[in-house]
This record gives structure tokens, sequence and C-alpha cells, in this order.
């Protein structure tokens, strides 16, 4: 072959090279939530961060957005997670892979919103654990999707301390360490289905629901609780992340487009989460539900006992190393 055809060849060879693998950097991806209709905060965080990432990528990424219970429950779609099945994600992860993950949940762990914030924000060192975490199960952790601090939504009666705390029995989700936290609380504790909550609180099987945040009380159960009581054992949040080989795939400036407009969401979310839960806080009295705040000198006792009680569990099921990182960074109580 004359050596003018080679190199026609080669160039040819060349550009198609190149052609390819621009077209390798454009892909249409899934963003995912377990929890979160369209219209929902959620469903509008899934909605801006997709416009980032397309608006930033110039299209080469597109992505369709898949809402609660359209791909499956919370455990289907954290399996289609993990198998890259979907890329990206704002959800309330499963423990089931990796019990670390319940780290999210490790009791007066913070105090304050601008804790929370600047633990799980981009460099803070919570944001740092977890994103070895979920690199261990091959996720990519951004950061919180924040609900707020929790409490403890009772009927009849409060408690002001762990004697009187002794004398209520309430419904706790099954997450470790959830009831740990409650019982060291002084509170009895019973795992109920949440379909059965209001009915077990109308019937008085349990005197009420504890460890979610206001919203969730106020949305089920105005009707028959009389208190809800801002214990903040908790600070209760979903999670910003991706894919792992989804996002070893990306070139650089595509992983700065995505982990930016992820930041950008965080923030947001912390600004809205907190107006949200201080405007439930708003209806809940309203609503003839009375509102107690404790301060943080009546919560230090308390803080310093869940944490006495139940950090040296999580020290044998979250490991050791990680909660010695906890306390050098936790808030003080």
């Amino acid at each position: 072959m004359p050596i003018t055809a080679l190199k026609t060849l080669a160039l040819a060879a060349g550009v198609s090279l190149i052609a390819l693998t621009a077209s390798a950097q454009s892909m249409t991806i899934k963003l995912a939530t377990d929890s979160g209709a369209k219209g929902s905060p959620t469903g509008d965080a899934m909605e801006k961060w997709a416009s980032l990432i397309e608006e930033g990528t110039k299209g080469d990424i597109k992505v369709n957005i898949f809402y609660q219970n359209e791909l499956g429950g919370q455990q289907e779609i954290f399996d289609l997670f993990v198998a890259n099945d979907v890329q990206l994600m704002i959800n309330w992860p499963s423990t089931s892979y990796d019990e670390r993950i319940g780290l999210l949940y490790t009791p007066y762990m913070l105090k304050s919103w601008d804790d929370a914030f600047n633990a799980y924000g981009q460099g803070g060192w919570l944001n740092g654990i977890l994103d070895e975490v979920y690199s261990d199960i091959g996720l990519k952790f951004f950061g919180a999707w924040p609900e707020g601090f929790n409490g403890v939504a009772t009927k009849g009666k409060y408690a002001k301390s762990l004697e009187e705390a002794a004398s209520l029995k309430v419904r706790v989700p099954t997450m470790f360490p959830m009831a740990e936290s409650l019982q060291a609380m002084g509170y009895q504790t019973a795992s109920i289905d949440w379909s059965e909550t209001f009915t077990s609180i109308q019937t008085g099987v349990v005197d009420g629901d504890a460890a979610n945040v206001i919203y969730w009380d106020y949305e089920y159960f105005r009707d028959t609780i009389n208190y809800y009581n801002r214990t903040r054992q908790q600070f209760i949040t979903g999670v910003i992340s991706a894919n792992g080989e989804f996002w070893a795939g990306l070139s650089d400036e595509q992983k700065k487009v995505v982990a930016d407009a992820a930041q950008v969401v965080m923030q947001d979310g912390f600004d809205s989460a907190r107006t949200i839960d201080a405007g439930y806080v708003d209806k809940a009295k309203e609503a003839g539900i009375e509102y107690i705040e404790p301060s943080d000198s009546d919560l230090a006792p308390i803080a310093r006992k869940v944490r006495d009680e139940v950090w040296p569990q999580m020290d044998k099921r979250i490991g050791q190393e990680i909660m010695d990182k906890v306390r050098a960074n936790a808030a003080e109580f």
C-alpha cells in the first residue's frame, strides 16, 4: 500500500478514535430516591441536581429521574444503586451492605445545624469518614440531605427526666442504634410497623413515636399526640451519593460538575430543611401539640449517659477506629 494511503488510513483511524472517545463521555444516567414524590423537597432537589449536571456538562450527561417507588422499595433501589443500574441517589441508606452506615445514627454526636453542616460538608470530618465507608461498598459519598434533629412525640404526658421516661413506652425504628439510644434515655421501646403506629398510640399499646423529626409526627399523628419533645438524640439525614463505578468512569471535568452540583444541593437542603422544620413546629403548636425544646444544659446529663452506654456498643458494631474519630470531633455536651 502506498505511504500516502497509509497516512490517510492512520489519520482516519485517529479521527475515529477521537470521535469514539468523545462519544464515550456522553451518557444517559439514572438519578433516584427511595423517599420523595415529584413535587416533594427531595423530588425538587433531584431535579435541581440533574439540571446542574446537564448544564455543567453541556448535555454530555443526561439525567433521567426516578421518584419514590418508581424503581422499587428502599432495599430494592439500594441494590440497583450498588449494582450501578442507578448512578446517583438521594436516599435513606440501608445498613444491609455495611453496618458502618449506622454511623449516621450515632446519638448525641452533633448539637446544632451548624455542627451538622460543618461535619457533613465537603472537607468535613464526618464527610471524610463516610466517604471511606461508602467507598468500601463501591459508592461515592457527597454529603447529607438533612431533615433535622429528632425527638419524642407522646400522648398524655412527656418526660423531662430519665426517671419520667421510664413510665413511657415508645415506638422506635429498627435500625441500630435507635432503640438502644432511647433505652439509654430511660424509655421503654417497642418495634412496631410504621403503618400500625397511629392505632398503637391511639389504643395505648405505646405512648408515642420516638426518633422522628417533627414533620412525620405532625403529618401522621397530630390527631393522637399531645407533646413533641425535641430531645435531639440524632440528626436525621438522607445521603447524596454516586455509584463508584460510574464515578470512576467520569472525566475530571465531569467529576467536578457532579460534585459541585451535589454541594449546591446539600447547601440548599440545609437551608430549606431548617426552614421547613421550623414551619412544622409552628403547625404543631397551631394544632394544639405542646412543643418542648430542652436547653443544652437540660440535655447534657442525658447526652453523657447515652454516650456512655451506646457508644461502646457502637465500638463493636461500627468499629473502634471510626468511633475514636467520632469522640475526637463530636460536639461537646
